[in-house]
């Protein structure tokens, strides 16, 4: 018996295919809503807060602290229920959206009271959180522009299933940017190729299958912040068209960058948020851009070849902060993945002396965290703004604003 196998049996029958009525409690992280079965807790989705629905557990055996599930039949819906758009937003089907079933505005609460109660578990905050819109989707649809279909043994391409890599073959995604469905990714087969990558940039489309293909190689041109930024076809760019205006906006608000100030982008990327400061701080400024990802330093090298002020260093953030001369700072913007910024690097930038920290987050969560060090550190939050970067599913992107306390 394997490993894996001894730990399943000695926790107790797995309980995948049950079905329980339960009543709908709160919204939690991660596109689920939080019921309780006999004094067990559920975490179900495609429901909403307040909804008595049949829930089909998906994962879990008797004896664990919580199982996964999904709705199977709404008993009593919420007023803020809607037929999804997707026919393959539905339980079992594709994982690509959480959110379909609810209206758009109550999309934006939930996601506001995930924010919200983040900040008050991890950092001990409490605030108002608005989930705001951004300009370029189609009431939510129509614009993720950056697509990656998976393809199965047949060849069919799809997306995966929620917590598996199985694929649901689809006929076309209805968040997808029309540029994107116009690839026609779905309509054809790709014989001995895993997985299509599928681009709609401002320099127009582009489609890369893996393998076979050059993607590392392939680049593409976006527009944001007044200039044109060189990036990777696979490598990292906001999916949704008024992303990174808006995020750069948001900084830029935030930060209020003076003439001559000295500026750390962190986890940099390909250059956005340095190019944008570096015009603001001006020639008698000075702007260093962190990015361990070779091929995105490459990039932000190229992006920013015109601003004489500005220089970009690869390697581990982290490792990088430790070098003389990147230990002091007038500004500094994070944008870590998902994972956040972690104690180390907030350490190092509460120690640069910065009179203002930008933190750009894609999970409240390691936000919430990465927050409470730095109140440890001696800075505060001033501001929160949030955007509905990713509209039909779980995820809001943040941008904090912090200062040094007192």
């Amino acid at each position: 018996m394997s490993r894996r196998a001894r730990e399943g049996a000695q926790r107790g029958a797995d309980l995948a295919g049950t079905e329980v009525e339960v009543e709908v409690g709160p919204v939690a992280h991660g596109g689920h809503c939080v019921a309780r079965h006999e004094g067990r807790v559920l975490f179900v989705r495609h429901t909403a807060p307040g909804e008595r629905v049949r829930a089909r557990v998906t994962e879990g055996r008797e004896g664990d602290r919580f199982l996964r599930a999904d709705a199977v039949e709404v008993l009593q819906a919420s007023p803020h229920r809607v037929e999804p758009p997707c026919p393959h937003a539905r339980p079992g089907r594709c994982g690509g959206c959480d959110w379909q079933h609810v209206d758009l505005a109550e999309q934006r609460r939930l996601k506001a009271a995930v924010v919200q109660e983040q900040l008050r578990r991890l950092a001990g905050l409490e605030r108002d959180v608005v989930v705001e819109a951004v300009p370029g989707d189609d009431g939510g649809l129509g614009w993720r522009t950056r697509v990656t279909y998976a393809v199965d043994a047949s060849g069919r391409a799809g997306l995966r299933r929620h917590r598996s890599h199985e694929v649901e073959p689809i006929s076309w995604c209805r968040i997808a940017a029309p540029a994107v469905v116009a690839l026609g990714v779905t309509d054809r087969p790709w014989p001995g190729t895993r997985a299509v990558e599928a681009v709609a940039a401002a320099s127009g489309p582009a489609l890369v299958p893996s393998p076979p293909g050059a993607g590392p190689d392939e680049v593409v041109v976006e527009r944001a912040a007044g200039r044109d930024w060189r990036v990777a076809v696979d490598g990292f760019w906001q999916v949704h068209p008024g992303a990174a205006q808006v995020l750069v906006d948001a900084v830029l608000e935030g930060l209020a960058p003076r003439e001559g100030e000295r500026v750390l982008d962190l986890f940099a990327g390909v250059g956005l948020f340095a190019g944008a400061l570096g015009e603001r701080v001006g020639l008698t400024g000075r702007v260093v851009a962190v990015e361990g990802d070779r091929a995105a330093a490459a990039h932000a090298r190229e992006n920013l070849a015109d601003l004489a002020h500005a220089r970009v260093e690869r390697g581990d953030v982290a490792r990088v902060l430790r070098r003389e001369g990147l230990r002091r700072a007038d500004l500094v913007v994070l944008d870590p993945p998902r994972t956040g910024a972690g104690r180390e690097v907030v350490a190092a930038v509460a120690a640069s002396g910065a009179r203002a920290v930008a933190y750009v987050a894609c999970d409240p969560a390691a936000l919430a965290r990465d927050l409470a060090w730095f109140a440890e550190r001696g800075y505060a939050l001033e501001g929160l703004r949030a955007f509905d970067l990713f509209p039909m599913t779980q995820h809001v992107e943040c941008v904090a604003v912090l200062r040094p306390a007192g």
